[in-house]
């Protein structure tokens, strides 16, 4: 008897004999070719554990096995029940089971009563905020190996706060701690526990996980920081509910993780295919499924689809000439350049990029580094290439992006420029005619609606993964596809499916149930490129009626490096606003530090001198980050988690008096607040941030609250007589 567990991620199959004995198993990423991967399994089962047609029975389950099991004669079984048949087998006095699977997630209460046992169940698959998948996505976003990922713990590591209720809020949260310095271990050991957090908040319902229990799926077999989580949770919880463990036991004994985890659901097939009839199941050979594979496939794909992101040949050689240019010619200096430049620098969410600008506002060297997880050592490195490429003489530095408030400080900087005026600046630089700004970066869209050379109305997406880059990132990774190669491979699709508009979390599930029909990882990539600009100016930017915001529209931002992406974006444009010109930043993965240099150029004006720090300075940069119960924010109820990330610099007061002391030559910024009460440690320094604000309440007074006081002000008996 088979059991194949056709998952979201993954296909598992087992074959067991009469007497019980498992003879083969095996399970693979199957890289959204799911009957592919079950067609593979056939025909290895076939010669390497004699299954044989007609002779042998064949059960099915899983998220993706639906129209799978009919094709070779197999029954379907819901994946919750054969997991609970293999557990109520195997282990009678589990109680508990917690099963985390790719993209979703299943909680499972047995409870003794008169005639047996009952069952309650709660599933998780419409939000990947838990699963295996948003671990893996923010491990790859951290560069953190898989080898690496399974050994790292979470016993003994600060912890910090990690959305657990949706995976594109777990994103957010760490690249701010990232930024902020947080070492990338307790970042994952952070996951953990959100993963933990998410399980027993919400998929338990309130109820409380009894001994024994049971920990299933590939996350909580692999992963040994998340059994620790797991461990230390539990006791916690049972300590607290008094809960009464059976003598001479310690929780550590009740929490079962067994080698077998990834294949209950496979056992479980098994298990309920035993007690069927003889007739139910009977396994009919591989014939159908390769027709499926070779043929089925891809007639319901022209079926369903829609056309590819090109029409043909002539049609990409158009889009080509148009719009692909030759790589940037900013090459590396070979001499020193003796006159003064303008550095921008814009610590994005994904890379950090730096440009070099000559007072006449030419640019004249541009390089990038990928976030290493600290803001420090990317500013490090950005400065490194700078000074190799010759550019010395600094006479203005401004910073842009998520890292600036952090480092403008430690680097000395001239100029803190806002996200929004430095992409503008940028654009307005090179077509002062621009109707339109669409910056998309790594995990935020920004548009800028523009009027006579300035922005009249903005919109912003940072909290959801719905139209940036960083979603076509990890899609493009998890089929182990290069992110310059997203565009060639998408091009090659000649059909597309249909993806829905909307929620980051809904479009990955959408994916997943076209990879189900068959869809290829091109096919599905192109599709992704072509709901981008769906969701970027109508779900995103709340813009029904492109042609009333303007006619010329300027592309830019990192994510516009990706041709496919700007094809779509031109055809959809295009598609609104038929004589719409569409021009892409020549520039534009560097637009915000472009936009940054130019806003340096306007500070030098005034005549200032720079009060950057220096090459050497920078390059020699030490620090120390501390996360803990000292750092707590006590100024409100919130008690945000700060971090204070201490670095050496010549000169530095220190701080003497606070909770975490700082020595003379030590500078502090702290991170992690939600408001400017966070910045200060103590009164003193709160007095002088209440001074601020309340300097700012009278230059700029609330004017819709001094009408209110007004119109609803009491009125005395004696006024209205008179």
């Amino acid at each position: 008897m088979v059991g194949v567990d056709v998952g979201s991620t993954t296909v598992k199959a087992a074959v067991v004999e009469e007497d019980g004995k498992v003879s083969w198993q095996d399970y693979q990423r199957h890289n959204t070719r799911q009957a592919e991967k079950v067609a593979e399994f056939l025909e290895r089962m076939e010669t390497e554990a004699g299954l044989t047609p007609g002779q042998d029975r064949i059960f099915f389950t899983g998220s993706g096995a639906g129209f799978l099991a009919p094709l070779v004669g197999a029954k379907l079984i819901q994946e919750v029940v054969a997991v609970a048949a293999c557990v109520e087998k195997q282990h009678p006095n589990v109680r508990f089971v917690s099963e985390i699977g790719g993209e979703d997630m299943k909680t499972i209460f047995f409870t003794e009563t008169g005639t047996g046992k009952s069952k309650q169940v709660y599933m998780q698959s419409a939000c990947s905020g838990g699963t295996g998948t948003f671990i893996e996505k923010t491990a790859r976003k951290l560069q953190v190996a898989s080898e690496r990922l399974a050994e790292m713990p979470y016993e003994g590591m600060s912890l910090h706060k990690v959305s657990s209720k949706c995976g594109i809020f777990a994103e957010t949260d760490a690249n701010t701690l990232v930024k902020t310095g947080v070492p990338v271990e307790e970042i994952i050991a952070s996951l953990f526990e959100a993963v933990v957090y998410q399980n027993l908040a919400t998929l338990t319902k309130g109820n409380t996980p009894m001994p024994e229990v049971l920990l299933l799926g590939g996350p909580n077999l692999f992963f040994k920081g998340l059994q620790e989580a797991w461990r230390h949770h539990l006791a916690k919880l049972w300590t607290q509910r008094k809960i009464e463990l059976p003598a001479g036991q310690t929780a550590a004994d009740l929490i079962l993780v067994p080698t077998e985890a990834l294949y209950y659901a496979c056992f479980g097939c098994v298990e309920i295919g035993r007690g069927e009839k003889p007739e139910v199941g009977v396994y009919q050979g591989r014939d159908k499924i390769l027709w499926w594979v070779k043929e089925g496939q891809h007639e319901q794909k022209a079926k369903d689809g829609a056309r590819g992101l090109i029409t043909g040949q002539d049609d990409l050689a158009t889009f080509v000439s148009e719009y692909v240019r030759p790589a940037s010619a900013c090459a590396a200096q070979r001499e020193p350049y003796a006159d003064p430049v303008l550095i921008g620098c814009d610590f994005g969410s994904t890379t950090a990029k730096a440009v070099v600008m000559s007072e006449e506002r030419e640019l004249l060297f541009s390089c990038y580094a990928l976030s290493k997880g600290n803001p420090i050592e990317d500013a490090q490195s950005l400065f490194r290439q700078v000074g190799e490429a010759g550019f010395t003489n600094m006479a203005g530095l401004a910073l842009t992006g998520y890292g600036k408030d952090l480092l403008v400080d430690v680097l000395g900087a001239d100029v803190g420029v806002v996200e929004t005026v430095a992409h503008a600046t940028a654009a307005l630089h090179y077509y002062s005619d621009a109707d339109v700004i669409c910056d998309v970066g790594g995990t935020d869209v920004k548009i800028m609606i523009l009027r006579q050379g300035t922005v009249a109305d903005f919109r912003l997406n940072s909290q959801c993964s719905s139209g940036n880059g960083s979603f076509l990132q990890g899609v493009a990774e998890r089929y182990n596809i290069p992110l310059e190669q997203y565009a060639d491979r998408a091009f090659e699709a000649k059909a597309m499916p249909s993806l829905t508009m909307g929620c980051g979390v809904f479009l990955q599930s959408d994916i997943v149930n076209q990879q189900r029909k068959g869809w290829s990882a091109e096919e599905i990539m192109a599709a992704l490129a072509a709901v981008l600009p769906v969701n970027v100016w109508i779900y995103a930017g709340q813009l029904q009626n492109l042609r009333a915001v303007g006619r010329k529209f300027v592309l830019q931002g990192g994510t516009h490096r990706n041709m496919a992406v700007v094809k779509a974006q031109v055809d959809f444009i295009r598609s609104k606003v038929p004589d719409a010109e569409v021009v892409l930043h020549p520039y534009s993965g560097e637009a915000g530090a472009i936009g940054a240099a130019l806003c340096a150029a306007d500070w030098k004006k005034n005549g200032g001198a720079t009060r950057f720090r220096g090459f050497e300075t920078i390059a020699a940069l030490t620090y120390q980050s501390t996360t803990a119960a000292e750092t707590v924010c006590k100024w409100c109820p919130i008690n945000c988690t700060r971090t204070f990330i201490d670095v050496h610099l010549p000169g530095a007061k220190g701080r003497p008096w606070s909770k975490v002391p700082l020595a003379e030559g030590w500078e502090r910024v702290i991170s992690g607040n939600s408001c400017p009460k966070g910045l200060v440690e103590d009164v003193n320094e709160m007095r002088v941030v209440k001074a601020k604000l309340e300097e700012v309440k009278r230059d700029y007074p609330n004017v819709a609250e001094m009408v209110r006081k007004d119109a609803f002000r009491r009125v005395s008996a004696a006024a209205v007589a008179q």
